[in-house]
């Protein structure tokens, strides 16, 4: 599914109308496709109750449109008008040619009336401001909000809750950001109009909006084919899912090299290396401490493994890159970071491996210019780039990496995956705390960065440097809020990038792969108590279902 900004849904309306279409139409579209998406969730409009907030603008004009399609299929309905002006609005005469009750917001101060249409209601259609929102909603409108809410919530605890629908976007949602702007409604359904907005799709949005629908409204098909964004589908994926022949072999799928582990996070190395092998590599190497290889390699007899020069305890050191680039060589992924640890010693290992030999032409760390500053030197001892495959960095190697001036220099003829946390993206970007918007964030820093990002949380967001964004569809799940997992995320990104996966195919196939596994864990064990090794026996059942 297509997702857009507000601006970008704005210039999509604007070329159906230069191709021949007209504003009326497109609202007469719209107001018709959510309409029958509330007969459809209702079953019937024929006696229903229905209840029509309608707003100023054009969502607004939706609604009334919505008002009177419902009231043409038998419906009782009610109009409750917030600051709409009445001067020529040709869809508010056609509700009231057909005898329509309205009540207008700013004639019932104490919200008496207004309570009393909600008790008798069966169906509300919030039409109040959808992608129209400009500011944090409050006075009126939030108490208006505030009371749709407390009704909803008591009326469910008995049974007898009215089904909310919200036109495009929950009122007080941000349609950018998915952020709340004061007070949001609380919807059970959400009918976009011609392309669903990218905050229906980012959390706290996500939640309210409840199930999204879509209602075309006539946008040319290569327009709208055109837009970057869409959410991580299952028939999207599909086609980049690797294949697996009958004669092939494990030479067939690739190598894994897992860098990862230390004294205090030895379970971080296990997972990560057991991810790759679970989405199907061939060979997986975990090189390790050489104090943690008699652990580790009881623990994942399917790994071979590399033991490093160690420069304390359970801790890497400068000289474990030069052994880890002897033994590169055939190896189609590399993945740095999970369980490292972040001892000094230990970043001087991942600066030399990602030594740069010659600076490159100064960028940005972030989105703030940089401060005059010494070049970076190559912390090689060859004054080369070791000739590293695809990487991917994920856990204590982003953190590590944030550490180093110019980090993103070091990647700069390497093909990277980056897969942060939010604490650890504030890191990278070398900020206290990220913006709202978290997409638009991910798809400035991986352009930044001409790296793949992966934005990890509940949705997590996947940017390419072109201006490719990938959201996952499967939302969040709290089975999968657990010690570990985004260290099996890491792992089976790196297991796709090794059987051949482009960066930005390996990220959003790895994305859909593991929240699919939490999905059917989630089916098994319920919300709570599920472990990071879960994750893993489902992957290959995520895999067989989606192939």
């Amino acid at each position: 599914m297509k997702l857009v900004t507000a601006a970008q849904m704005r210039v999509l309306e604007e070329r159906a109308v230069q191709a021949g279409a007209t504003w009326p139409g497109l609202m007469e579209h719209a107001g018709w496709g959510v309409a029958q998406e509330a007969i459809a969730a209702l079953g019937s409009a024929a006696g229903r109750r229905v209840l029509v907030l309608v707003g100023p603008g054009n969502n607004g004009g939706d609604g009334l449109v919505v008002a009177r399609h419902l009231h043409d299929g038998g419906a009782h309905v009610t109009l409750y008008v917030w600051r709409r002006a009445d001067a020529e609005d040709s869809n508010w005469q056609a509700c009231r040619k057909r005898g329509l009750a309205e009540y207008l917001a700013d004639e019932d101060s104490t919200f008496a009336t207004f309570g009393r249409l909600l008790e008798g209601s069966e169906l509300l259609v919030d039409a109040l401001l959808g992608m129209g929102l400009t500011r944090p909603v409050e006075g009126q409108l939030a108490a208006m909000l505030a009371l749709v809410n407390r009704h909803a919530a008591a009326a469910r605890k008995g049974g007898k809750a009215a089904l909310i629908l919200s036109v495009d976007v929950p009122t007080g949602v941000d349609s950018d950001s998915g952020q709340v702007r004061g007070v949001a409604i609380q919807a059970d359904l959400t009918v976009a109009t011609g392309v669903c907005k990218r905050g229906l799709y980012l959390y706290p949005g996500r939640a309210l909006a409840g199930r999204v629908r879509r209602a075309e409204i006539g946008i040319p098909a290569e327009d709208e084919d055109a837009m970057m964004s869409e959410t991580i589908s299952a028939d999207q994926v599909r086609a980049v899912l690797p294949a697996r022949p009958a004669d092939s072999h494990k030479g067939s799928f690739g190598k894994v090299m897992v860098v990862a582990g230390s004294l205090h996070y030895p379970g971080a190395a296990l997972l990560a290396a057991a991810g790759s092998l679970r989405v199907g590599a061939g060979l997986v190497t975990l090189a390790c401490g050489r104090s943690l290889y008699p652990v580790l390699a009881a623990r994942l007899p399917e790994a071979t493994m590399l033991p490093l020069p160690e420069a304390d305890w359970g801790v890497l050191g400068e000289e474990a890159a030069g052994e880890l680039v002897k033994k590169i060589e055939g190896y189609r992924a590399l993945l740095l970071g999970p369980g490292l640890g972040q001892a000094e010693a230990t970043g001087k290992f991942l600066a030399r491996l990602l030594g740069v030999g010659a600076a490159k032409k100064r960028g940005s760390v972030g989105f703030k210019p940089l401060a005059a500053a010494e070049k970076p030197q190559d912390a090689s001892s060859t004054g080369e780039r070791p000739p590293l495959p695809p990487v991917l960095i994920d856990a204590d190697g982003l953190n590590l990496l944030a550490k180093l001036e110019h980090w993103w220099e070091r990647l700069a003829e390497l093909q990277a995956v980056l897969t942060p946390h939010p604490g650890e993206m504030a890191r990278l970007l070398g900020v206290e705390q990220l913006e709202a918007d978290r997409a638009q964030t991910a798809l400035e820093a991986a352009a930044r960065w001409g790296q793949v990002l992966v934005l990890k949380g509940a949705g997590s967001i996947v940017a390419a440097p072109d201006g490719r964004l990938a959201v996952d569809e499967h939302g969040g799940n709290p089975a999968l809020a657990s010690a570990g997992t985004g260290d099996v995320l890491a792992g089976a990104i790196a297991g796709l990038l090794a059987q051949g996966c482009e960066p930005f195919d390996a990220a959003r196939l790895g994305v859909y792969l593991h929240s699919a596994a939490g999905a059917l864990l989630r089916q098994e064990l319920g919300d709570a108590g599920a472990a990071a090794s879960d994750v893993l026996r489902h992957l290959p059942l995520a895999i067989r279902a989606l192939r």
